[in-house]
């Protein structure tokens, strides 16, 4: 399949969700920015921008994706978008979007609002060459019948960190949802890598950690006891083999546990 049709492909991929029309529509309300990007996770440097399910063009741009992509516009379609993408990457996140329509439909599209998804692939940067990038989704709007009808997409640059590919989807809650759903795509991957698997508690107090909050922060947060808190993060250090956060926060993007 050629780049262009593979490019093409993602965007049907988005057509064929359930109830999702294919003509333009104009949105007019814009959520809280503040709001989405506390949900999301960023350790690098980071763009967002909104994304109409609609007819595929792009709005609310942050200034970063001009200076992370060496772009002297805005980009105004996906299509632009998909073409910073790694070209030998492009089966995988079109299957990694499939992946997320799947998944929803099982949680139920009805709970479509409080779901992020996320995954990593490369992209080229300003500098010309491609790096890593951690891909993170979540539909903000849907109109009057649940139809979605916008979403907002954030890229952090993770090449700093990590330039493996775990080939993982993740599907997580976002509040008051505590989902995680942690989908390996194996015929993309070759890794050997494995982990205890944390539970829903330890995965809650490990995004806390790797967004650099304090034991007694995430006491607070969650409603733990600061005691607690440390006992989970032994655990979650033990279970990953990781002798601290920084370790911990590379092998978390490495096995798609983000």
């Amino acid at each position: 399949m050629e780049n262009s049709e593979k490019k093409h492909s993602l965007i049907e991929v988005w057509d064929t969700y359930p109830g999702v029309r294919n003509t333009s529509r104009e949105i007019l309300n814009t959520p809280s920015i503040e709001r989405i990007i506390g949900e999301m996770f960023a350790v690098g440097e980071f763009y967002y921008y909104l994304l109409n399910l609609t007819n595929s063009t792009l709005s609310h741009h942050h200034e970063n994706i001009l200076k992370l992509h060496g772009l002297k516009e805005y980009p105004k379609n996906l299509k632009e978008v998909l073409d910073l993408t790694h070209p030998d990457d492009m089966p995988f996140v079109i299957k990694a979007e499939q992946t997320v329509i799947e998944k929803m439909a099982e949680i139920g599209f009805e709970h479509q609002l409080y779901l992020k998804l996320s995954y990593c692939f490369r992209m080229k940067t300003a500098s010309g060459n491609y790096e890593m990038f951690h891909h993170q989704a979540i539909l903000t709007m849907e109109d009057e019948s649940g139809q979605p009808i916008q979403a907002i997409n954030i890229h952090t640059n993770i090449n700093h960190i990590t330039k493996e590919n775990p080939y993982t989807v993740l599907v997580t809650g976002i509040s008051p949802r505590n989902d995680f759903h942690q989908i390996k795509l194996c015929e993309f991957s070759q890794s050997n890598n494995f982990f205890e698997n944390l539970t829903k508690r330890e995965t809650e107090v490990l995004s806390f950690i790797l967004k650099g909050f304090s034991a007694s922060e995430i006491a607070k947060a969650l409603i733990l006891s600061e005691h607690t808190v440390r006992s989970h993060r032994k655990n979650i250090l033990r279970k990953t083999s990781s002798k601290n956060s920084k370790e911990l926060l590379k092998k978390a993007f490495e096995w798609g546990l983000l």
